[in-house]
Protein backbone atom coordinates (compact mmCIF):
# COMPACT_ATOMS: atom_id res chain seq x y z
CA UNK A 1 0.00 0.00 0.00
CA UNK A 2 1.94 3.00 -1.34
CA UNK A 3 5.30 1.45 -0.54
CA UNK A 4 4.66 1.07 3.20
CA UNK A 5 5.00 -2.53 4.40
CA UNK A 6 1.89 -3.57 6.28
CA UNK A 7 3.21 -6.89 7.51
CA UNK A 8 5.29 -8.05 10.41
CA UNK A 9 3.68 -5.94 13.13
CA UNK A 10 3.59 -7.27 16.66
CA UNK A 11 0.40 -7.10 18.70
CA UNK A 12 1.69 -4.02 20.54
CA UNK A 13 2.57 -2.26 17.29
CA UNK A 14 -0.83 -3.06 15.81
CA UNK A 15 -2.64 -1.69 18.86
CA UNK A 16 -0.36 1.35 18.91
CA UNK A 17 -1.08 2.11 15.25
CA UNK A 18 -4.83 1.70 15.77
CA UNK A 19 -4.92 4.04 18.76
CA UNK A 20 -2.53 6.51 17.11
CA UNK A 21 -4.75 6.74 14.04
CA UNK A 22 -7.81 7.33 16.26
CA UNK A 23 -5.87 9.92 18.27
CA UNK A 24 -4.79 11.77 15.12
CA UNK A 25 -8.30 11.63 13.66
CA UNK A 26 -9.79 13.02 16.89
CA UNK A 27 -7.44 15.99 16.98
CA UNK A 28 -7.55 16.73 13.25
CA UNK A 29 -11.36 16.63 13.19
CA UNK A 30 -11.59 18.72 16.35
CA UNK A 31 -9.21 21.31 14.89
CA UNK A 32 -11.23 21.57 11.70
CA UNK A 33 -14.48 21.78 13.69
CA UNK A 34 -13.12 24.55 15.92
CA UNK A 35 -12.06 26.60 12.90
CA UNK A 36 -15.44 25.98 11.26
CA UNK A 37 -17.23 27.12 14.41
CA UNK A 38 -14.94 30.14 14.61
CA UNK A 39 -15.90 31.14 11.07
CA UNK A 40 -19.57 30.38 11.77
CA UNK A 41 -19.53 32.52 14.91
CA UNK A 42 -17.67 35.41 13.29
CA UNK A 43 -19.51 35.52 9.97
CA UNK A 44 -22.99 34.77 11.21
CA UNK A 45 -22.78 36.49 14.62
CA UNK A 46 -23.80 33.26 16.32
CA UNK A 47 -22.80 32.08 19.78
CA UNK A 48 -22.13 28.36 19.33
CA UNK A 49 -20.15 26.77 22.16
CA UNK A 50 -16.72 25.48 21.09
CA UNK A 51 -17.15 22.39 23.28
CA UNK A 52 -19.60 21.19 20.64
CA UNK A 53 -16.63 20.60 18.33
CA UNK A 54 -15.34 17.94 20.72
CA UNK A 55 -18.72 16.45 21.49
CA UNK A 56 -20.29 16.32 18.02
CA UNK A 57 -17.28 16.15 15.67
CA UNK A 58 -14.03 15.04 17.32
CA UNK A 59 -15.26 12.29 19.63
CA UNK A 60 -17.50 10.50 17.10
CA UNK A 61 -14.77 10.68 14.44
CA UNK A 62 -12.17 9.30 16.84
CA UNK A 63 -14.42 6.46 17.96
CA UNK A 64 -15.35 5.65 14.36
CA UNK A 65 -11.68 5.55 13.36
CA UNK A 66 -10.87 3.33 16.33
CA UNK A 67 -13.73 1.01 15.34
CA UNK A 68 -12.25 0.76 11.83
CA UNK A 69 -8.56 0.69 12.73
CA UNK A 70 -8.67 -1.93 15.50
CA UNK A 71 -10.06 -4.73 13.31
CA UNK A 72 -7.87 -3.69 10.38
CA UNK A 73 -4.60 -3.77 12.31
CA UNK A 74 -5.57 -6.86 14.31
CA UNK A 75 -6.35 -8.71 11.07
CA UNK A 76 -2.96 -7.64 9.72
CA UNK A 77 -1.34 -8.96 12.90
CA UNK A 78 -3.22 -12.26 12.72
CA UNK A 79 -2.47 -12.67 9.03
CA UNK A 80 1.23 -12.15 9.68
CA UNK A 81 1.16 -14.49 12.66
CA UNK A 82 -0.48 -17.38 10.76
CA UNK A 83 1.56 -16.99 7.56
CA UNK A 84 4.83 -17.70 9.33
Amino acid sequence: MMGFPLAGFSLFQSLLLAFASAFFTFFATTCLAIFALLAWNLIGHHAVNYADSYRYAGFPAGVAMLALALPFFLILWLRGKFQK
